[in-house]
This record gives structure tokens, sequence and C-alpha cells, in this order.
């Protein structure tokens, strides 16, 4: 059998794999009750949503003239992309350890399943509340698409690396599941969903640019406002960060699929 069968082969397996476990994954967290599945974009859209509600209903200003659905719809929904992929990694592996019974079926699937079905809940979340904001007049449609594009797909890297390494160390220490809770909810007011690097004394800007998802949030408003914003990014530093996370993350799966004993 030649190289390119066989890659062609595994790929079709890889494929049959995490389609297999993104069906349980919705089955499992959803059920086939109420909506169903569509909890999936439901849930994300209703939290954006209620922030947007307040912060319009309430009259709040975030030191700029920049429309606030749009606002709040760029910095919340990035925070739910990267920070809820973690969490949903976290703690994984043991639920599934029946799983491991099949040989085709690997710590990295696990992980990935999970996702995958996240990243398409919030992105479902994003675009839809886009199009029903721009269609009810709250907001324009954004400046440059493919940098909005470039911004998300780079928040997605950082969360999906992120809940690689959380879930992979979690599975070695269950001191790591209880500290990532915590440190979410810390690492959200320096995530940039709240304001813009270019508002903050310079030496704050400098601290809260140490973080990457603080990037790429620019780099999507930036897509979104155009001229209207000045963006404070730096894309070589933040995907560099995000490439030493990821090596980091599947290093650690490495080292916990070797330990994993099937129930």
């Amino acid at each position: 059998m030649s190289n390119t069968s066989t890659l062609r082969r595994s790929l079709a397996i890889q494929f049959r794999v995490i389609g297999a476990l993104l069906m349980r994954e919705i089955l499992t967290r959803y059920g086939r009750h109420n909506i169903g599945f569509l909890w999936l974009f439901v849930e994300p859209m209703m939290f954006t949503v209620g922030v947007t509600a307040l912060w319009t209903f309430s009259n709040a200003h975030h030191g700029s003239s920049l429309p606030i659905a749009a606002f709040a719809l760029t910095g919340y929904s990035s925070v739910l992309l990267w920070r809820n992929m973690p969490g949903r990694c976290s703690g994984a592996i043991e639920p599934n350890l029946a799983l491991m019974y099949h040989r085709n079926v690997k710590v990295i699937d696990i992980f990935a399943s999970r996702i995958l079905l996240e990243v398409a809940g919030t992105t479902a979340s994003f675009i839809t509340l886009g199009i029903v904001f721009i269609a009810i007049g709250l907001m324009k449609p954004p400046e440059d698409i493919l940098k909005v594009m470039l911004g998300w797909g780079m928040l997605s890297w950082f969360g999906a690396a992120l809940a690689i390494l959380v879930g992979a160390l979690s599975a070695r220490s269950e001191i790591v599941e209880k500290i990532w809770h915590p440190m979410a909810y810390l690492f959200f007011p320096l995530s940039g969903a709240a304001f813009m690097v270019d508002w903050l004394p310079t030496p704050a800007q400098k601290f809260v640019l140490l973080f990457p998802m603080v990037h790429f949030v620019e780099i999507l408003r930036e897509g979104y406002f155009g001229a209207a914003v000045h963006a404070h990014y730096d894309l070589f530093y933040a995907g560099t960060v995000n490439l030493c996370i990821t090596l980091l993350g599947l290093s650690q799966v490495r080292v916990v699929s070797r330990t994993v004993i099937p129930e």
C-alpha cells in the first residue's frame, strides 16, 4: 500500500472518530429534548445578548463613541471563545475512559471533539448575532472581514492550545481543574473584552499586552471598526505564544496518553 493511500485511510478513520465523538458529546450534553443541539449556539448567544442589553438599557459608556452592541459582541463573544474550551477539556479524560478500549480513540481525540464543538457553537453565535444586529441597525458591517476572521481564528487557536494544555494537566493532577476556573475569571478583566488597549496608560498597556488574547481582540476590533480605533497588537509575539502553548500541551498529552488505563 502506498504512503498516500495509507495517509488517506488514516485521515478517514480520524474523521470518523472525531465525528462519532462529536455526536456523542452533543447528545450527552444537550440530549434530545427541547431544542436539543441548538443550545450549542443559543447558550453563548444568551450571554452576549444579555450583556449587550444591560449596557444599552443602562446607558452605559465604555469610554468612546463606538457602538455598544458591536463593542459588546466583539468583546464578550471573544471571551466565550477562548475561555470555554479549557473548561470543557478540564477533567474530560476520566468520564471517557471507557472509550479508550477502542484503539482508534486517543486522548487528543477527546479534546479535539470538545474543542471543535465549542468553536462551532461560539462562532455560530457570533455570526448570527452580528447579522441580526446589523439587520436591526444596532451596528454596521465590519470594515475588514478578513481581519475579523484573522482575529477570530487566532483566538480559536489560543483557546484550543490552552484547552489541550489544561486538559492534559488536569488528568495528571486534580488541583489543575480546581485552579483553572478561578483563573479564568481573573483573566476576564485582562482579556481586552471591556476595553481597548489605547484607552489605558502606557504602563498598563505594556502589562495587558503580555496576554496573547488581548492582541487577537485588538485585531478583531480593528477589523470591525477600521480607522475608528487605534489597535495595539504584535501578531508575531502572540502567535509565538500560541505555538509554545500548543507544543507544551501536545507534549503533556503524549505523557498522559501513556498513563491512561481504560475502565
